[in-house]
């Protein structure tokens, strides 16, 4: 049995409680299943959201499904990952990261 994943599932719904609202800065991964590159974030993703359980928060949104929040985020491209402190976006990246280098824009956002 696989190990439950520890990134969160975005939706309209519980965007702003997960995101905006969240006491611990948030990635979110906006992505697509049609997506190759999005595909090798996956397991970046679910590693990194085991690292920083607790202090930060990572998430995931599908595009196809949410094209609303995609438009509002200006989402061109994807994977695409925002940071958010405090409700605030900070930065923003397009494409495959490595995960030291997504490691290190979390770190600087605690």
């Amino acid at each position: 049995m696989a190990a439950a994943t520890k990134y969160v599932t975005l939706t309209d719904a519980n965007f702003e409680t997960e995101v905006l609202q969240s006491n611990v800065p948030v990635v979110v991964d906006f992505w697509a299943a049609w997506c190759g590159p999005c595909k090798l974030m996956n397991p970046i993703i679910d590693s990194l959201a085991e690292e920083f359980d607790g202090q930060a928060k990572l998430a995931k949104i599908n595009i196809d499904e949410y094209e609303e929040l995609a438009s509002q985020y200006h989402i061109m491209g994807v994977p695409t990952l925002l940071f958010f402190k405090d409700g605030n976006l900070i930065d923003r990246t397009e494409g495959v990261m490595a995960q030291g280098a997504i490691a290190e824009k979390i770190n600087g956002l605690l």
